[in-house]
């Protein structure tokens, strides 16, 4: 199993969102580093769900339901799209703030690579960001 976050304006597409459907599409990643981060997920994949823009926060975890697919929009078939499920909300949410102030976890993308909307976990900053938040 593999870990992810991803990333989400509230405004656009939020965590109470992602709870009031079964599964849904993540859509609209065109930058290709995300995608082929996107590529790289299989279902039963555990994912962070982050509130960018103010919030700055993850919110939630969801799992992959349905790993990569072409995304029907793309006429050219570059893009990809998976499937989320979620499957519980942070107790605690933790902010951006709280990542960068450890620095146990200023490797990861969502430091160093602030755009990037959906970027790969490892293990062991999985089970600290957990911790957290409260879970």
């Amino acid at each position: 199993m593999a870990y992810w976050l991803v990333k989400s304006e509230p405004e656009d597409w939020s965590w109470q969102d992602q709870l009031s459907v079964d599964k849904e599409p993540w859509t609209g990643v065109k930058n290709h580093q995300a995608q082929k981060n996107m590529r790289a997920m299989k279902a039963g994949d555990e994912v962070f769900f982050y509130h960018s823009g103010k919030a700055r926060e993850i919110v939630g975890i969801c799992t992959v339901a349905v790993g990569p697919y072409d995304d029907p929009s793309d006429e050219k078939g570059r893009f990809c799209l998976v499937d989320l499920k979620a499957v519980k909300p942070m107790p605690a949410p933790v902010s951006l703030a709280d990542i960068k102030a450890d620095d146990r976890l200023h490797h990861l993308a969502l430091v160093r690579q602030s755009r990037l909307s959906v970027s790969e976990i490892d293990a062991e900053s999985w089970k600290l960001i957990c911790a957290k938040g409260g879970l």
